[in-house]
């Protein structure tokens, strides 16, 4: 990121969410907050011509939809602590349903105080459950500033992090997980296959690449395919579920999923 200026991906992924409320109806993940917090009206949020960045948006609304149903079954099972790791402009937080359930939003302190600012203008009230905590993934020791922040140790909790993993480093990815398996928490995150010998993907791959850097925010982790189940399960993850889009497609968007290139991006899903 650039040092003082808030995340400009945040930004792009929150565009993304808008657009499925307007173009596909919220269809897959319903989000009333998504379109007054970017600031936009329905008319900004048109498409290009031919859609080409519908796959994109459609697995952002899968992603946000997997994870939020796992919120639910954690807050059945009696987790009334939520953290959602680079929360740029989630909007659970402000969609929180339950009187009971902290959230906390992490990331930097710049993008919060864009947030905080978006909130003001869209007129979205902040309620008593939502806490905010600043942190830098490369530097910062994230238990210390989620307690700091009002996490309770001791008790269960359940961590969303999302569009986050790409634009880490191996080590920061390994040390939150660490942080998160320590804690006892579940959590549910998205990364990228590696997307070697698939043109398609390479090409989709350089593409974004060439977006992220010129924002200040390049992409800097890949996987392979296993790779992140197994990690999880090396750190103390016993329940991991990993997902990709023929898992995903059928579940949400009631069709046959058609496959996808290698180097798609994946959901999983882990708690001890």
């Amino acid at each position: 990121m650039i040092e003082g200026a808030p995340s400009r991906t945040a930004f792009g992924a929150a565009r993304h969410r808008a657009q499925h409320q307007v173009i596909e109806g919220g269809s897959v993940f319903r989000d009333p907050l998504a379109v007054p917090i970017l600031g936009a009206g329905d008319g900004d949020l048109g498409v290009e011509p031919g859609d080409p960045r519908r796959p994109l948006r459609i697995f952002i609304a899968m992603r946000h939809r997997f994870a939020e149903d796992a919120l639910a079954a954690a807050y059945e099972r009696g987790v009334r602590q939520a953290v959602v790791l680079g929360a740029g402009l989630d909007t659970i937080a402000y969609r929180n349903p339950h009187e009971d359930l902290r959230v906390l939003e992490v990331d930097h302190l710049a993008t919060g105080e864009w947030k905080r600012e978006r909130l003001r203008e869209a007129g979205i009230a902040v309620p008593a459950t939502a806490r905010y905590v600043g942190v830098d993934f490369e530097r910062d020791d994230l238990r210390t500033r989620l307690v700091e922040g009002g996490l309770d140790p001791d008790a269960p909790a359940f961590f969303a992090w999302l569009g986050v993993v790409p634009y880490l480093t191996r080590e920061a990815i390994t040390t939150t997980l660490r942080t998160v398996a320590d804690l006892d928490g579940e959590v549910v995150l998205d990364y990228p296959l590696n997307a070697a010998g698939d043109a398609r993907a390479e090409a989709l791959r350089a593409d974004l690449r060439r977006r992220t850097e010129a924002v200040g925010e390049p992409l800097l982790s890949s996987f392979a395919e296993g790779e992140v189940p197994r990690m999880l399960t090396d750190l103390g993850f016993t329940d991991v579920e990993d997902v990709g889009a023929p898992d995903l497609v059928p579940r949400y968007l009631g069709v046959a999923s058609r496959g996808g290139s290698r180097g798609g991006g994946r959901l999983v899903r882990a708690r001890r």
